[in-house]
């Protein structure tokens, strides 16, 4: 099969990068496409020569080591975005990859979007395997989940290509959320449409990551389309390689899964914030994980919960942001965390919530014009809570309002807009779970201080949030979910107008 990657993937207009490439289908075809609003092609070559080359065994950690079919010079008048490299060959099989093009020097606009990168080099298991587990195994049916996940890599290679399910699948690939709540008796599910699943071989990690038919796109098309905004694209590692990656912009948005950052692209993104840029978290399960980059961003080191086992616990380290050992939860900068959140409408985890928002604070200025009143529900129909989502402690004050509690860097100045009930595992119950199993006993530990049943009890007890709160010169909004963007895709009133306040928001105010 053809197969091919870009060895650069972050690029200014005039700079060039290699296309690496192995298939043995003759002569190939390059075509490279900007997604956004409308799909806009810039270049196609013929005649493209390409050769078998072998897959290294460990080309998960160590990349493929393929030569350069061709290089690609990056065009003066090729606007900021997202680039769809398709290769075909002659017998018509096609292998995807992408470029990010950045701003030319000086011709920035105000606002970046900043692509999760790291969550789709994360995922990706071109090779056999990804952070989360041998998904090879998995999928053959040679290991079970749980064995499967002791196949996991923490040493992820940006030089071999993307599974093709992950960065560029099929038109119709389901939401990663149940679209009805689970009937009386029913047994749990997962993902909007099973039957789809099985009959494109789609992986439990497909639909987590990348640009194609997930949640930035849908954001792109509604941002560029519907609202002709103007705004240029970044990539996770370009926070992490460029100390001035951010001096130009007012305001950065993070959307859909962004759950991986590197504590240089942090140090980034708060001192944006510090000196007055505003922060938009269309997101959820932000900055969950905490990784590292070596080799000028060829390798991305992610051993999850294995970090502080496989390195020396250190602030170098990979393993959970909130962990005490870095003394930096993500809810710092973010406002919330998984921890105090999790799934909703997914497997056995609250799968018959309401799938929306209960609005608190109708009288804010992000909700201002928007017809909303105390207890109203917003994106129950869509749904819009579902999948991953992020959230705080809370309390309630005497006036039945609820506010935050400062736990594990969740400021308390933090304001909440709204709230829907989540949970960060499933509960013991008859059926088996879907749900990858998480390390509730250290999560526990790291949010209450109590690592024994009781505490990991008080775990599954979550909510997600939509809030919002001012940190240095800045301001932060979190929408608290990963399905936002598809509340644009679905031209919700509610949703897009919250949006638009938010993006109105003069930085600083």
């Amino acid at each position: 099969m053809i197969a091919c990657y870009a060895d650069r993937t972050s690029l200014r207009p005039g700079e060039t990068f290699g296309l690496c490439a192995s298939g043995d289908g003759g002569p190939c075809t390059l075509e490279i496409t900007r997604i956004g609003a409308e799909p806009v092609r810039v270049l196609r070559r013929d005649g493209i020569a390409i050769g078998h080359h072998p897959t290294p065994a460990d080309a998960v950690s160590a990349g493929c080591g393929w030569p350069s079919a061709l290089e690609v010079t990056i065009g003066a008048d090729w606007r900021s975005g997202y680039y769809d490299l398709a290769l075909t060959d002659g017998r018509g099989e096609t292998a995807h990859h992408f470029v990010c093009v950045q701003a030319a020097k000086g011709q920035t606009a105000r606002e970046v979007l900043v692509l999760s990168t790291n969550s789709w080099h994360a995922y990706n298991y071109w090779g056999g395997a990804n952070a989360y587990c041998d998904v090879a195994a998995l999928m053959e049916g040679r290991a079970a989940l749980p064995e499967a996940m002791q196949g996991a890599v923490g040493v992820l290679s940006t030089q071999r290509p993307f599974a093709q399910m992950l960065l560029a699948p099929p038109p119709g690939m389901p939401r990663l959320v149940n679209l009805t709540k689970r009937g009386f008796g029913r047994r749990p599910w997962a993902g909007a449409d099973s039957v789809w699943s099985r009959a494109h071989g789609q992986s439990p990690y497909d639909g987590s990551a990348g640009f194609l038919q997930k949640w930035e796109e849908a954001y792109v098309r509604w941002a560029e389309g519907v609202e002709t905004r103007r705004f240029d694209y970044l990539t996770d590692h370009d926070l992490d390689a460029d100390p001035d990656a951010l001096a130009a912009y007012d305001r950065v948005i993070l959307v859909g899964h962004s759950e991986y950052w590197s504590a240089p692209q942090r140090d980034r993104i708060e001192q944006f914030v510090d000196r007055g840029g505003s922060l938009v978290i269309l997101s959820g399960n932000t900055a969950f994980w905490k990784v590292r980059w070596e080799d000028g961003g060829r390798r991305m080191i992610c051993h999850k919960w294995k970090g502080l086992e496989a390195e020396a616990a250190d602030a170098a380290a990979t393993h959970l942001w909130s962990h005490p050992l870095f003394d930096r939860p993500e809810a710092r900068i973010t406002g919330l965390s998984f921890i105090f959140g999790g799934y909703h409408r997914l497997g056995n985890c609250v799968a018959r919530g309401i799938g929306g928002y209960t609005i608190y604070r109708p009288d804010h200025w992000a909700l201002a014009g928007l017809d909303l009143y105390w207890g109203d529900v917003i994106g129950d129909a869509l749904p819009l809570i579902g999948y991953e989502n992020d959230g705080c402690a809370i309390s309630f004050d005497d006036d039945g309002l609820p506010v935050a509690v400062p736990r594990l860097g969740v400021p308390a100045e933090l304001e909440i807009l709204a709230l829907a009930p989540c949970t960060f595992a499933e509960a013991d119950s008859p059926y088996a779970p879907l749900i990858p199993p998480e390390q509730l006993d250290v999560v526990a530990g790291i949010a209450f201080g109590d690592s024994s049943p009781r505490g990991q009890a008080r775990v599954l007890r979550g909510h997600a949030v939509m809030g919002c709160f001012r940190r240095g010169n800045g301001h932060v909004f979190n929408g608290g979910t990963t399905e936002w963007a598809h509340g644009l895709a679905a031209r919700d009133p509610f949703i897009e107008g919250i949006t638009r306040n938010v993006l109105a928001r003069p930085p600083g105010a």
